[in-house]
């Protein structure tokens, strides 16, 4: 077998190609929870030297992406161009460990050329490769991880436990994988000789560790805020308001789809399917292809189900981009099983990417999150020339929106504005909202409305009416009025609107017999 390409080497071509498939997304705005929360608290940090966001509340998230924000714009200069340039160096170093993982559990360079491939075209992988959500940091940091620490035969504790803590310390949900794996290291250790049980309760000593300088950050934040995981709204609706029976089956039920099937992951995983069926194939030296370990498999397996588990439980939003890490397994996975059993395995998995590469720019027909592909960066250049043409007819008006559009507006650092706008904000473009500013007309006179919620245009798969309730109920689902409708209910005219595959910007202005004021 041909010997693999050194890690440094392998390295700048996985970074040149992530700068190449990138480059018309590096001068982008900052989208969404970027705006609303990690490009502000790196902002602060970068201008005061404070951890803790003072120009947004602050979510206890810890610190080590904005730490590492503010160092690069030190040295490269602040842009949005920068920041998602040296993002792109994370998303690569993530990438490489997909690459050394793969060649740790299998020892096939092709087998790893084809992970890494795929989980580079994976839709959710790449629109989070150049966003600057503190998701692709944890990722990263926790592949690594879990290079020292699944191969059942060259396990190296203190390396693994290393990369955990810095993957805590992007986001504290990283401390799930560390932990779960203690546990399973437990578990094996009631079975085990002495020697190994000894080895294994070192193991499982040196993985829960990871939890010592999160304590400590959570310790600081508490010392200077009086909140330990963030301010009481954040904590209410990612963890109390979640702790309920039904929520979590239902939720579950969209881990398991995300894990299996979302933006046409389930081309690779029904292949995988059924290439079990098939005999393993022997290789060109005449013996079986390897496989991953049975250990190792289990380990993969435990971690899906914890983590799609702890994000059931977790997080008012269902957003993809929390299993990040576990994508790469489960494609890692299903590879293997396609190279030891598949014929024509490598034709096989090129179907595969160029799904996923359809999946880059078509759209599923249920309800998603545009940060899953490049939704996200048609969205924001929407939203551009929606600025763009407030900023030309009303530059001085005060304007009707909703966040993250009110964000915009008022923070010229996020990249849409030159000046701040006075704004009048309401949450959403849903009748009690509309009908809320409806009494309010002095407040303000000019709308950006946006939608804020993908609506299929056709929905052709649904999980029927009793689905889209608990959706409603739990999950924040809600269907913004059209800007027609809007404008109506408002007693305004719709001057500018741009809809594309399902997504809106429109601009509406309003005839007032007095100056609107802000509330």
């Amino acid at each position: 077998m041909e010997a693999p390409l050194p890690s440094w080497m392998v390295y700048p071509i996985l970074l040149a190609a992530l700068y190449a498939s990138h480059f018309t997304l590096l001068r982008l705005p900052y989208y969404w929870d970027e705006a609303g929360y990690y490009i502000p608290a790196a902002w602060d940090f970068f201008r005061t030297g404070s951890l803790i966001p003072t120009s947004t509340l602050s979510n206890a998230h810890p610190p080590l992406p904005s730490i590492y924000l503010a160092l690069c714009w030190k040295l490269f200069g602040f842009s949005p161009e920068v920041t998602r340039e040296v993002v792109l160096v994370v998303a690569s170093v993530g990438l490489l460990a997909v690459w050394r993982l793969t060649l740790r559990l299998v020892s096939a360079p092709a087998v790893a050329l084809w992970t890494v491939i795929l989980t580079a075209l994976y839709p959710v992988w790449f629109a989070q490769s150049s966003l600057a959500h503190a998701d692709i940091f944890a990722a990263a940091c926790t592949l690594w991880g879990l290079v020292y620490a699944l191969p059942a035969a060259r396990r190296n504790p203190r390396a693994a436990t290393a990369w955990f803590m810095a993957a805590a310390l992007c986001k504290e949900t990283a401390v799930v994988v560390p932990l779960a794996l203690a546990v399973l290291r437990l578990w094996h250790a009631r079975k085990a000789s002495r020697q190994n049980r000894s080895l294994m309760l070192r193991e499982a000593a040196w993985l829960c560790s990871v939890i010592l300088p999160l304590g400590g950050w959570y310790a600081w934040h508490y010392s200077r805020t009086g909140f330990l995981f963030g301010n009481p709204e954040f904590l209410r609706y990612n963890a109390e308001s979640t702790l309920t029976p039904i929520r979590f089956l239902a939720a579950f039920g969209h881990r398991v789809l995300h894990l299996t099937a979302h933006m046409n992951l389930f081309v690779l995983v029904s292949m995988a399917i059924a290439a079990l069926l098939l005999p393993v194939r022997n290789g060109s030296d005449a013996r079986p292809r390897p496989g991953i370990l049975s250990e190792d498999a289990q380990s993969i397996f435990y971690l899906l189900i914890v983590n799609a588990a702890l994000f059931s439980l977790l997080g008012g939003a269902l957003l993809t981009r929390y299993l990040l890490p576990m994508f790469p397994l489960v494609i890692l996975t299903a590879v293997v099983t396609l190279y030891q059993r598949a014929p024509f395995w490598p034709a096989l998995t090129s179907l595969v990417a160029g799904a996923f590469i359809v999946g880059l720019f078509v759209n599923p027909p249920y309800g998603f999150a545009p940060e899953d592909n490049l939704e996200y960066a048609r969205m924001t250049r929407m939203e551009v020339e929606g600025i763009a043409q407030l900023n030309a007819r009303y530059p001085a008006a005060t304007v009707l929106s909703a966040w993250p559009m009110t964000d915009a507006l008022t923070r010229p650092e996020l990249g849409y504005v030159s000046h701040p706008f006075a704004v009048f904000p309401i949450e959403d473009f849903t009748p009690a909202q509309i009908d809320r500013a409806a009494a309010v007309p002095g407040k303000y006179s000019a709308a950006l409305v946006f939608s804020t919620k993908y609506d299929p245009p056709s929905p052709i798969f649904t999980l029927g009416p009793r689905s889209r309730a608990l959706d409603e109920q739990y999950f924040g689902l809600h269907h913004d009025l059209s800007p027609a409708a809007i404008a109506d209910r408002l007693g305004g005219r719709l001057v500018w609107e741009q809809d594309e595959q399902g997504m809106w910007v429109a601009l509406i202005r309003f005839n007032r017999q007095f100056q609107a004021s802000v509330q």
